[in-house]
């Protein structure tokens, strides 16, 4: 099969958008740029799909290499047939592929090995023929000096016999079916671990049972970790009697001894190769699955953080609480650079509240702040409650701000980059009033796998994982643009086509050289050849250059055509943008050729009315109830304002302004079966709730979303 063929029947796309696509992926193009900009060539296939294509070409691609290793390794061992390089070359899957390699794979010593060895294989072939009339007599011919006696040589053969079964493609794919579609997995708690404090929280699966098929994705990771983690056994089963059975069905064609024989053998195959193999293969299977569903929550959670509302160019004070070692204060610019820092002791032991209080409406005054940013870790609700009773002299909003991951950022290289003279808690202050005037910009500089938007993200395969985000955050980062002239290494090392060095280049050349001030001027970065421009150059902006389209979304490579469109229309470029009048009256099919398409033609439109714009929505502030201030303090039937900080498959977390996060289990969300929680809420969504249940013991609260 070939690489077209097996992509259109795993996706359904039309043959021609494949086709083009594969094309540009080959030429190094990327997912956002093919998305955006080559939607003539895709069919308009939007990054989803495309992401799909590229992830069936990876899988067709390591299928077609083991292939090659197999066929070269059959040839080696003098085995290879027409008949069976056919076989390998039709295999459409890799277990189907390796299960036709298994008979001449190259195997450590085994019992059947060694009975060969003894020259028992005649025996188990006369066996399996199942017309041997005196077993006893015909085996007593294979006994030797290292098969003693005949049970000795029976039991030799039917190890033989027992390999020969474990290589049947017909009955390994028979206990698949059985293990895909009646396996359970049960779980039961390891002795000695049964009031280890740790274990507490795998309570529910101390005695679980439930069927693989239909085990949601979180239970079955948590049940695998607590596993690993020692606290329980986990088993996989299945009706053995009915499985053997079926074997004896396929495989015995008499009743006399060499049944009886076979039979022994099967049991065997069954119970020492089969069953430890597949059983294996089918909870790997599982966690696979189970992988790609939390590998998407995580995605979706991420692409939701990151095109969180930001406040945008405002003037910031930010607050890293916390009670003995005081709250670290720091003031920014518009641009988010570091204009003040000091740290203020207004909760115990020192409780210097009224000096605090007047130190952070100096600062608000002397800096002009116009927003007041405040971490959510420890201290997070007593300094916000304090901060609320200054009466500024101008409108100060006030934030409250997710500290995951900023003590991350605050020990990382780049910090220390950007602040070689300030420790952690001044960077880890500063990250979290960024946070606040760009999300995307900040949080692009920290391991997408610390921000906490997951779960069991150390439990997934880590290499999926970490594609799976880094295709987000790309994602997220050419959707809203990048301003190249303020733009971080990090933030530029996720536009399309650019990548870390030439993110660096970038950077180095703007600080030696001065701001860009036309798209063009890009070329002259050192290794930024015509490709890269080309996959970059329509996400990255230039504020107040030469060219207006230069602050748009509209490529360089249609510049030209909207020249002709603004002289057609008797305006000039500059005109020409954001004249609606003008431009809804543009007949769009004048304008169509071989390369350009409407749906080109109506994204230049749909710019020209709105260069640049941020699809992002603007930071609204939030309060949370200032009575609640710890777990003890939650009533069931209290309704609360809470925000959104996690979402998963079975709920979502919310904050509501304590240590613990409640959960609103996926029955709570509505009145309706809900498929996806993501059509519900969504990240740092601001919600009321109602308290259903609170564990102070287990530090659990149940939450109702109210409408």
């Amino acid at each position: 099969m070939q690489l077209l063929q097996y992509i259109i029947q795993q996706t359904q796309l039309s043959s021609k958008s494949v086709e083009n696509t594969i094309s540009l992926l080959n030429e190094d193009a990327t997912i956002p740029f093919i998305s955006r900009y080559r939607k003539e060539m895709t069919g308009n296939l939007d990054e989803v799909e495309i992401g799909k294509i590229v992830n069936f070409k990876e899988i067709f691609e390591a299928l077609e290499k083991r292939k090659k290793a197999i066929l070269k390794a059959l040839e080696e061992q003098n085995v290879l047939t027409a008949e069976l390089a056919q076989k390998v070359n039709n295999s459409k899957d890799m277990i189907a592929l390796e299960d036709l390699y298994l008979p001449f794979k190259k195997k450590r010593k085994t019992k059947a090995e060694t009975a060969r060895l003894q020259g028992l294989e005649p025996l188990a072939k006369m066996i399996m023929s199942q017309r041997v009339n005196d077993l006893e007599h015909t085996a007593s011919k294979y006994t030797s000096n290292e098969v003693e006696t005949i049970e000795d040589a029976l039991e030799g053969a039917r190890f033989i016999i027992a390999e020969w079964i474990n290589e049947r493609t017909d009955i390994r794919n028979n206990i698949r079916r059985e293990l895909e579609r009646y396996s359970t997995i049960s779980s039961k708690v390891v002795k000695k671990e049964i009031d280890n404090e740790k274990a507490q929280k795998f309570k529910d699966y101390f005695d679980w049972s439930e069927s693989l098929m239909r085990i949601p994705s979180h239970r079955l990771l948590a049940i695998l970790r607590a596993e690993n983690e020692g606290f329980i056994r986990v088993k996989i089963e299945i009706d053995k009697e009915r499985v053997l059975q079926k074997m004896e069905d396929r495989i015995i064609r008499s009743q006399n001894e060499c049944s009886e024989q076979i039979q022994l053998a099967i049991e065997d195959a069954y119970k020492r190769l089969l069953f430890p193999s597949l059983s294996n293969e089918a909870l790997s299977i599982a966690k696979e699955k189970a992988d790609e569903n939390a590998i998407l929550v995580f995605a979706k959670n991420l692409k939701q953080l990151l095109l969180g509302a930001p406040l945008g160019e405002k003037r910031i004070l930010a607050i890293d609480p916390g009670f003995r070692s005081g709250c670290k204060v720091v003031c920014l610019n518009e641009q988010g650079d570091l204009l003040h820092n000091e740290n203020i002791y207004p909760h115990e032991p020192q409780k210097q509240t009224i000096e605090a209080i007047k130190k952070i409406s100096s600062l608000a005054e002397s800096y002009n702040i116009e927003a007041i940013a405040i971490g959510n870790g420890t201290a997070s609700r007593e300094t916000e409650q304090l901060v609320q009773k200054i009466q500024f002299k101008n409108k100060v909003e006030v934030f409250v701000v997710s500290e995951a991951g900023a003590s991350i950022y605050s020990a990382s290289k780049i910090a220390r980059d950007e602040f070689p003279n300030y420790d952690v808690t001044v960077r880890g202050s500063v990250s979290i009033g960024r946070r606040l005037q760009d999300p995307l910009a900040e949080l692009v500089k920290i391991d997408a796998k610390s921000i906490g938007v997951g779960q069991y993200q150390h439990d997934v395969d880590q290499s999926k994982l970490k594609k799976a985000l880094d295709t987000t955050v790309e994602s997220c980062v050419n959707t809203v643009g990048v301003n190249i002239n303020t733009a971080s290494e990090s933030l530029l090392s996720y536009v399309s086509g650019i990548g870390p060095k030439i993110a660096e280049n970038i950077v180095n050349y703007r600080n030696e050289n001065g701001s860009f001030t036309s798209r063009t001027a890009i070329k002259k970065v050192p290794r930024l050849g015509g490709k890269a421009f080309e996959q970059s150059a329509g996400f990255l902006r230039i504020k107040n250059g030469k060219n207006p389209l230069d602050d748009s979304g509209v490529h360089p490579e249609s510049y030209a055509l909207v020249d002709k469109m603004a002289k057609d229309n008797k305006v000039k470029v500059v005109d020409f943008i954001r004249n609606k009048e003008v431009l809804q009256k543009i007949n769009l099919k004048n304008y169509i050729s071989e390369t350009i398409g409407l749906p080109t033609l109506e994204d230049i439109i749909k710019e020209l009315e709105k260069p640049g714009v941020d699809p992002r929505e603007k930071a609204k502030a939030f309060s949370f109830d200032q009575n609640i201030k710890s777990i003890s303090d939650l009533k069931t039937g209290q309704i609360l304002p809470g925000i959104v900080n996690n979402i998963t498959n079975f709920g979502c977390f919310v904050d509501i302004g304590i240590k613990e996060s409640g959960l609103i289990h996926v029955s709570n969300l509505s009145d309706t079966f809900v498929k996806d929680v993501n059509a519900i809420v969504a990240l740092n969504q601001q919600i009321l709730v109602k308290v259903l249940e609170v564990d102070v013991v287990r530090k659990r609260i149940q939450l109702a979303l109210v409408k």
